[in-house]
């Protein structure tokens, strides 16, 4: 990625150019912003253009030896860490086992999110994480000299992923870190990466990316019309990732929208046998697909009731979901739309704490069950 790929976010960009001009290159920098806003496409080109030895006013060059290499993320002193499970090939793994997929897989979906990578790696049921072992590793690589740049870069995406371990660790690379080091922490919940890391970093916020930007964005990079393209952009609500799903109608979005109404017409019809049976499916997911699930529940919870006070330009149904809710929207009320979100919300924390999800799914149908009639 080049800073002219970002979309949006030009003035941070220059700024990130006018700091390294001016000799101000913070050692940690935590770049944060909602998923789809562009954070690790954005940590990538800033890495880029400080390994770069031709930089333009702009840009890097993109002709470079180290250009050349990061082109295929495979320069010497960028080094990465991500969320990963836990064995590969029947042993520990680490973020570098997982090196030449994350490649791959970067140089397709550099707007990317955690359910997406974690698919690509046919993680099932495993969640990913971030383990402690993984600290030594960065300790290791970073006690060394940089190979061919002035900087060794460490790019960590989703640092809240880390477990405790790993984090008190990081903290002390943080505090004293090797000579010519730079830390660049890519994450979608800031709020969770743990306080000691986040006061020794330097915060570099992303907004959400505006709707005609994504217009544009979007009719330069898919055949689509100019009305399809302004419906697609209000829908993405600033995040350019739902924007491309909603263009490719995703498999996923489609099957969480299946089981969305599979589980309020059981549950308005207390078929038990039906509520069962989805939950042996719903087991079936892994659990990062099972929390996503509750999540996008909540979302369309939230937007039919929107739908129903007619808040047209607020409401990102897609097309779809619009043809359910028309019918749905009327039993999504200001009598108990604060508790489904509250029963959602509740299901997703116990998913987190491993919870058995049948009696997750099973608990929560009977709740609708009786929320819907509210």
């Amino acid at each position: 990625m080049y800073f002219k790929d970002i979309i949006s976010h030009q003035e941070i960009k220059q700024d990130l150019i006018r700091s390294l001009k001016e000799g101000f290159i913070p050692h940690a920098r935590l770049i944060s912003g909602n998923e789809g806003t562009g954070a690790l496409p954005l940590a990538i080109s800033y890495a880029r253009y400080l390994h770069c030895t031709n930089r333009g006013e702009e840009d890097s060059c993109g002709i470079c030896p180290a250009c050349q290499k990061i082109n295929k993320l495979s320069h010497p002193d960028l080094h990465f860490v991500f969320p990963i499970i836990n064995k590969k090939k029947g042993k520990d793994a680490y973020s570098d086992d997982f090196l030449p997929e994350w490649r791959e897989y970067l140089q397709e979906n550099p707007y990317t999110n955690l359910s997406s990578w974690l698919n690509y790696i046919d993680a099932e049921n495993a969640q990913g994480m971030i383990y402690e072992r993984e600290a030594k590793s960065i300790l290791q690589k970073l006690s060394l000299k940089a190979y061919e740049s002035t900087y060794k870069i460490m790019v960590i995406w989703l640092p809240e992923k880390m477990n405790v371990s790993a984090a008190n660790k990081l903290l002390k690379l943080l505090e004293e870190p090797p000579e010519g080091t730079i830390f660049l922490l890519v994450s979608e919940e800031p709020d969770k990466v743990i306080g000691t890391i986040q006061s020794r970093t330097q915060s570099l916020r992303l907004p959400p990316i505006k709707d005609e930007e994504i217009e544009v964005a979007i009719q330069k990079e898919y055949d689509i019309s100019a009305e399809d393209a302004q419906w697609i952009s209000h829908l993405a609500n600033g995040n350019y990732l739902r924007a491309i799903q909603t263009i490719e109608s995703t498999e996923e979005t489609e099957i969480y929208l299946e089981l969305f109404i599979s589980i309020m017409r059981n549950s308005w019809k207390r078929d038990i046998k039906n509520i069962k049976t989805k939950g042996d499916y719903f087991a079936s997911l892994g659990r990062d697909k099972q929390k996503g699930f509750l999540a996008y529940c909540q979302r369309l919870i939230r937007e039919n009731f929107v739908l129903k006070l007619n808040l047209q330009e607020i409401n990102y149904l897609n097309k779809k979901e619009a043809q359910f809710s028309a019918n749905f929207a009327p039993y999504v009320n200001e009598g108990n739309v604060f508790d489904f979100m509250k029963e959602l919300s509740l299901a997703e924390q116990h998913i987190e704490q491993n919870v058995n999800p049948r009696m997750v799914f099973f608990d929560i149908s009977l709740k609708i069950a009786v929320l819907l009639k509210k």
